[in-house]
C-alpha cells in the first residue's frame, strides 16, 4: 500500500481594507518611518474597523480555501482556528466559524500558540489525517492584533497588523504533501511576549484596563535571539527528518515578525534571498495569520509549483516555535 500523507489542497486569505501606515503612526507616537523601517522592515499594516472581528476574516479566507480545494464545507471533519484574538472568551472562534460555514459534522476548536499557531494546527491536522480520524481538516490563522497594542508604546504598536489565512488539508498518496512537521514550546520565556490581564491570574477590572494589562508586552532584544535560534534549529530538524537539505528548498516562508529576524534565520540556514518570502513591509506581524497569508500570496503569484519543496518556520509568544517541510 502507498503511504498516505497529508497535504494542502487549497489556500485562502483575507484582511481588512483599513491601512495604518508609518506616517499615520508618526502622528500617534514618538516614532518615524525611518526608525520603524530600519528596525522592522514594516511600512504599513492592515487595521480592522471597530465593527469588524476575527471570525469575519477567518470565514472569508476559509471559503476561498474550500473553493480552491474543490470540496464542500459540509465535508470538513475538523476546524482548527489558531488565534490569540478570539471573537469572545466562549465559545471558541472555531465554533463560530463552523456555524457560519455550515460545516455541520466538523469538530472545532481554537489553538492558542501565538505566532506558531498555524504550524501547530498544520501539525495536528497532519496527525489526524494520517491516523484516519479526519479526511479534511480546515486550518486557520486569524488575528485582530491592533485591538491589543498600546499606541503609546512605540516598541510594540508599530509591529502588529490584522488578517487571516486558511488552508484545507487532506490525504495525498506518493511523495507529495507534508514530509516532516515538528512543534515546540518553552514556558520559561513567558515574559518575553505576553499580555498579563484578562485571565484568572491577572484579572479583568477597571484597574487592569487603566494599567494597560490587556496590551501586549515584549522584550524585543531578548526575543530576537531566541527566535533566530529556535527557527533555525527546527528548520534543520524537519529537513533532516525528510532527508533534505536547504539546497532542496524552493521556497522558505518564515513567520513575518521582523525583517531582521527573517534575514538572520535565512543566513543561518544558508537559504538564498531569492527563495525567502517576505510580506512584512505591507502587512506587519499578523501572528498566526502570517504564514498562511504568505503561502496563499505565493500560490496566487505562481511562486509555488507542483513538486516544489516548501519550508515554513515560526516563532511566537509562549514561547512556541514550529517547522514544517512539504512537497507541493
Amino acid at each position: 500500500m502507498s503511504q498516505i500523507r497529508s497535504g494542502i489542497l487549497g489556500t485562502g486569505h483575507s484582511y481588512p481594507a483599513g491601512i495604518l501606515t508609518n506616517a499615520d503612526l508618526e502622528k500617534m507616537v514618538d516614532t518615524s518611518d525611518d526608525w520603524i523601517t530600519s528596525r522592522t522592515g514594516i511600512k504599513q499594516r492592515r487595521k480592522a474597523a471597530p465593527d469588524e472581528y476575527t471570525s469575519q476574516f477567518a470565514v472569508r479566507a476559509s471559503r476561498q480555501a474550500i473553493e480552491r480545494a474543490s470540496i464542500e464545507a459540509a465535508e470538513i471533519d475538523l476546524i482548527l482556528c489558531a488565534t490569540v484574538t478570539p471573537d469572545q472568551i466562549l465559545p471558541s472562534t472555531a465554533c463560530l466559524i463552523q456555524a457560519e460555514l455550515g460545516s455541520d459534522k466538523a469538530a472545532a476548536m481554537d489553538i492558542v500558540a501565538a505566532c506558531s499557531g498555524f504550524l501547530y494546527g498544520l501539525t495536528l491536522a497532519d496527525a489526524m489525517i494520517r491516523g484516519g480520524q479526519s479526511k479534511y481538516v480546515l486550518v486557520i490563522g486569524a488575528e485582530i492584533l491592533t485591538r491589543y497594542v498600546d499606541y503609546t508604546d512605540r516598541s510594540t504598536c508599530v509591529l502588529f497588523g490584522d488578517g487571516a489565512g486558511a488552508a484545507v488539508v487532506g490525504a495525498m498518496e506518493g511523495d507529495r504533501g507534508i514530509l516532516a512537521a515538528r512543534i515546540r514550546s518553552d514556558g520559561r520565556y513567558e515574559e518575553q511576549l505576553y499580555a498579563p490581564g484578562g485571565g484568572t491570574k491577572g484579572g479583568f477590572s477597571a484597574e487592569t484596563i487603566a494599567r494597560g494589562d490587556h496590551f501586549f508586552k515584549m522584550k524585543g532584544n531578548e526575543l530576537f535571539k531566541v527566535a533566530v535560534r529556535s527557527m533555525s534549529d527546527i528548520s534543520r530538524e524537519v529537513l533532516e527528518e525528510a532527508g533534505l537539505t536547504t539546497a532542496d528548498v524552493k521556497l522558505f516562508i518564515p513567520h513575518q515578525a521582523n525583517q531582521r529576524i527573517t534575514d538572520a534565520v535565512a543566513s543561518k540556514l544558508s537559504v538564498d534571498e531569492s527563495k525567502v518570502y517576505s510580506n512584512i513591509a505591507m502587512h506587519g506581524n499578523t501572528s498566526s495569520a502570517s504564514i498562511p497569508i504568505g503561502l496563499d500570496e505565493c500560490v496566487e503569484a505562481g511562486r509555488v509549483q507542483k513538486g516544489d519543496i516548501i519550508l515554513m518556520a515560526s516563532f511566537g509568544g509562549g514561547v512556541t516555535w514550529g517547522g514544517v517541510v512539504m512537497r507541493w
